[in-house]
């Protein structure tokens, strides 16, 4: 199982580089892994490993405490889906070898896209972990965006995409909610622990757990009222039609609802959700698709149709209605998938998917067009196909079911027959749009209209996908018994039969029954519709009678849309001062109320405990008063950096030596930063408040600092239990092998939280370049340190600029003393992080403030001699060696981040310890030291540059200037003495 879910991982990350390589031939190589699946899982039906509620399970221990387990079950019900994805999927990928004539670059990242889809869609139906599966569902609604938005310049495309992912995603986080609430509630984790658990009817709150679950799989399976995104999700290329919206991503909600539903019916809320609107959904969409023009679009609305018709079955949860449901969803992927890609074969060689613009299709292409019969005859519910023995075996179970006596029973058969009907008449109506010979002002005299008789022919790459989906609708039809048989090992699993029972199976003939009856019925009572198609178009009002979904939808989005704009106008004018006062006003008045509201604790406050602590209180006092009343900014910057020194004072009082090194070290970067953004700003700020103004500020500032006092006193003060602080320096000895419980939380214990925080520096570095070089690159070419440089002194960098020459030799040679040492400092951080103050981050510190000290010396050009490598290969370096370290472990058996040790013996140095998290704080070093780098290049030795080239501009100005005043006086000077010669001459 993981093997697969890997190949198909390998085979999405191949896909790109292998379209490039061989072109759009590519895609009938990667259709063999999904292929390979498909026949790897079907041997598993045959040999027996289903039976006796068999399954293939992998379990990998991943974060227990908070039910994030890998926990995959490949079982009988994941087996079947599976059988849909894996084969279906690998008939698409097969098919796009034919359907797309070119290989732009885009192709390739779409191929990756749907093997990537079929992974996802096969980590979803085998993830027993419910969380697990979630994050493979919200993979599937991300991928779906990308696919269905391929032809990016188009805004149908753009826009059809967004509106799926809104829907798919909302509808994902109401169930992830569900998936919480119920694991609150029940202590239910893993779907495999649904049937033990025998008090779901009892249980209080259940019903919102299952409402909140419900509109997860309900919005993916486009079930009213969120159906609309289908359709218009038909601005996807044919072969994402063919397989997300008929064959696999529509149907995740039906594997859940059939995953849920042998249990979950017990809850009352259960079947008033599900049947009402499936069966809704069913009678809705079926009548939207007989006024549509567009084949797609047919076929769009009868899918909706098709999957509230088996949400509706699936969801009565008893044995005979599952296997009618799973039945007809085996159906449905083979017919819907097979007339979705004839639908794409007519549109890539005609041009038009318009039912106006196509007649004598039929007789061009009657294979094609046979296929298409047969396929839209099953969809029908005609014999002898598989989609009427499904159809036949739904009505036998409504009929019969008792899990739905009276009314409700003859109400769902009677919105069954209808459906069925409008099913029987949108078919025919599918069949007589694409082939039949029409009389339109389209038509030529032979009954061809113009996009017919242009076409070129369709070739086998189009048809061999449809003809084999509809060779086994053919094949299932007549010999039903191999599908039923694996439907049955299924339900013999979830719903076992009671002593005397007999169990039902799937046949094309039972005789002449009641449901044979009715299917003769819907088949006569829709061709009659179709026949007078005219008439029912009379009953079709332009504008929907109950509105439109995609227009409500709009709607709600403008709303939204007017909701921010306005709440943005009346809080974000443009001023920092407002923006600031308004973010402080919430700060003083959310915490304080909760503390007025809740329950308080008794206070016990201690105002210091040495006097140093007082004096570094002062100093910080009055620091901040002075910083608030500089008018020199480098002054006001300075003030503000003795209070972070101070600060840094008490941690070391405090005795945490780690905390007081690294707000050192962080003030000092900031105090560097500061100074480089301060260059090209005026020294003193020239706009001054009114005295009113001013009190108002100092009122506002005097309330932040009491409220946060206050409500700092008493949450210190509320602690009840022994802090989790005690236990650190145990377990970052027993865990981490290290006697710096700082450093070991930050890239041991908690290295997750510090992993995403070095992504954020990665992210922020990337961004502070952004804005100073703006539409420009800002990558360099690395290469090896200059060894000599003629001319220099004590620095790396020449002397050739006036500005490198009048340098101060007092600086250059404190620079070239203190660099090395503090190198060495910055790797005596490092390594003796794990034991002593110290680590990656407080040693990346320490390098960059180097390298900052080199750049302070001698400008831009000693910055690019001290380290000539990119600085964004310095970040993308620390990121990957960090990621190397999360994941590593997983590839020896170990959870993400599983620490190891070792220690050895050095010569004059002793016993070193080696632990594995040594190699994350790699990481986390070289990201620091990268960050730095960036600003120093951008803020530093970007603005240098921009700086010089004004400077010059300049001079060339007064330079051309100069020249042509000259040249104004030359020839001034040439006109006078050519007159004087005149009058001389006179």
């Amino acid at each position: 199982m993981l093997l697969l879910l890997g190949a198909l991982t390998v085979a999405a990350i191949v896909a790109p580089a292998l379209i490039r390589l061989m072109g759009r031939s590519a895609f009938a190589l990667l259709a063999l892994v999904p292929a390979a699946g498909f026949f790897w899982v079907l041997s598993l039906f045959t040999n027996g490993t289903f039976l006796n509620d068999g399954a293939l399970v992998t379990n990998i221990e991943w974060m227990p405490t908070a039910h994030l387990n890998i926990e995959m079950r490949l079982d009988s019900l994941a087996g079947l889906f599976s059988l849909i994805i894996l084969g279906v999927g690998a008939l698409v990928l097969f098919y796009c070898w034919g359907y797309f004539d070119s290989n732009p670059r885009r192709l390739a990242v779409f191929g990756g896209q749907m093997v990537a889809f079929a992974m996802a869609m096969f980590g979803l139906v085998t993830s027993d972990n419910f969380l697990l599966m979630y994050i493979f569902w919200e993979i599937t609604s991300v991928l779906s965006f990308l696919l269905v938005g391929y032809y990016g310049e188009r805004a149908s495309s753009r826009r059809s995409a967004g509106q799926a992912l809104m829907v798919t995603t909302l509808g994902g986080l109401a169930m992830l909610v569900g998936i919480i609430l119920l694991g609150r509630l029940t202590g239910i984790w893993r779907l495999s622990e649904i049937p033990q658990f025998t008090e779901l009817a009892t249980t209080p709150h259940i019903t919102i757990a299952v409402i909140l679950i419900l509109a997860g799989a309900l919005s993916k399976s486009a079930i009213a009222p969120m159906h609309f995104w289908l359709p218009g999700a038909m601005a996807a290329p044919t072969p994402v039609s063919a397989y997300l919206h008929s064959a696999a991503m529509v149907k995740a909600g039906i594997y859940l609802v059939a995953r849920l539903a042998p249990n979950f019916h017990v809850v009352d809320t259960w079947h008033l959700v599900v049947i009402p609107l499936g069966l809704f959904t069913m009678l809705m969409a079926g009548w939207m698709a007989l006024r549509q023009k567009d084949l797609k679009l047919i076929l769009a609305y009868g899918t909706v149709s098709q999957l509230g018709f088996i949400t509706a079955v699936v969801a009565v949860g008893s044995r005979e209605a599952m296997l009618a449901g799973l039945a007809l969803t085996f159906a449905h992927s083979l017919f819907k998938a097979s007339l979705f890609m004839i639908v794409g074969a007519i549109d890539h060689t005609t041009g038009t998917r318009d039912i106006r613009e196509l007649s004598g299709l039929g007789r061009r292409q009657p294979l094609v067009a046979l296929l298409a019969i047969v396929s839209a005859a099953s969809m029908a519910g005609i014999p002898p196909l598989f989609g009427f023995v499904a159809k036949e075996a739904v009505l036998e179970s409504v009929m019969h079911e008792e899990l739905l006596v009276g009314m409700p029973r003859n109400l769902m058969l009677v919105a069954i027959v209808v459906g069925s009907t409008l099913t029987v008449a949108y078919a025919l109506h599918f069949l007589h749009g694409a082939f039949a010979t029409k009389k339109s002002s389209h038509v030529s005299g032979g009954g061809r209209s113009e996009a017919v008789e242009k076409m070129h022919a369709i070739g086998p790459q189009l048809w061999l996908a449809p003809l084999v989906l509809t060779a086994l609708t053919v094949f299932f039809g007549l010999f039903p018994a191999p599908l039923s048989s694996a439907i049955t090992m299924h339900l013999d699993n979830v719903t076992p039969l009671m002593p005397g029972e007999s169990a039902t199976y799937l046949a094309l003939w039972h005789g002449f029954t009641l449901p044979l009856l009715l299917s003769a019925l819907i088949v006569a009572v829709g061709t009659v519709m179709h026949w007078q198609r005219a008439v029912v178009a009379k009953a079709q009002p332009e504008v929907p009678a109950l509105g439109s979904a995609d227009s409500a939808y709009d709607a709600v989005l403008d709303m939204f849309r007017r909701m921010s704009l306005r709440l943005t106008a009346s809080t974000q004018r443009g001023s920092l001062v407002a923006n600031l006062a308004i973010i402080f006003g919430v700060l003083i008045v959310l915490p304080v109320t909760a503390l007025i509201i809740g329950e308080r604790s008794d206070v016990r406050m201690e105002l210091w405990d040495s006097p140093w602590q007082a004096l570094a209180s002062v100093i910080i006092i009055v620091a901040a008063i002075a910083a608030t009343r500089m008018d020199n900014r480098l002054s006001g910057v300075i003030f503000v950096g003795v209070t972070g020194y101070s600060i840094a004072f008490i941690f070391a009082l405090q005795g945490a030596p780690d905390l007081a090194l690294t707000q050192t070290l962080v003030e000092t970067i900031v105090m560097v930063v500061f100074m480089l953004v301060l260059r090209k700003l005026p020294s003193t700020t020239e706009w001054k408040q009114s005295p009113q103004a001013n009190r108002l500020r100092a009122w506002l500032s005097v309330a932040v600092g009491l409220s946060v006092t206050l409500v700092t006193m008493f949450a210190i003060n509320a602690r009840n239990e022994e802090p989790i602080s005690v236990f650190m320096p145990d377990l970052a000895q027993e865990i981490g092998h290290g006697a710096n419980a700082v450093n070991v939380l930050l890239v041991d214990i908690r290295a997750w939280d510090t992993f995403g925080e070095i992504s954020v520096l990665v992210i922020a570095a990337t961004g502070v370049a952004s804005l100073i070089y703006r539409t420009r690159s800002f990558t360099r070419a690395s290469r090896r340190p200059t060894l000599s440089v003629t001319g220099r002194r004590w620095l790396a960098a020449g002397v050739e600029t006036e500005k490198q020459q009048n340098r101060s030799l007092m600086v250059d040679v404190a620079t070239r003393v203190l660099f090395p040492s503090m190198i060495a400092l910055s790797l005596y951080f490092f390594f003796a992080g794990h034991n002593a103050p110290g680590g990656g981050f407080a040693g990346g510190l320490v390098a960059a403030l180097a390298f900052t000290l080199r750049y302070l010396a001698g400008g831009r050009a000693e910055l690019e001699e001290a380290l000539p490598i990119d600085a964004g290969r310095i970040l993308g370096s620390g990121l990957v060696i960090a990621s190397i370290a999360a994941i590593w472990p997983m590839f020896l058996g170990y959870p993400p981040l599983t620490s190891a040790y070792d220690s050895v013996d050095l010569p004059l140095i002793g016993n070193m310890s080696l632990p594995s998290a040594l190699i994350f704080d790699t990481g986390v070093y070289l990201i620091v030291v990268g960050l730095i780098m960036h600003i120093l290049n951008s803020l530093g030795g970007q603005l240098d540059l921009e700086e010089e080239m004004r400077k010059q501009r300049a001079r060339d100005r007064a330079r051309s200037m100069a020249r042509a005043a000259e040249r104004r006086q030359r020839i001034a000077s040439e006109k006078a003495s050519i007159s004087t010669g005149t009058k001389g001459e006179k």
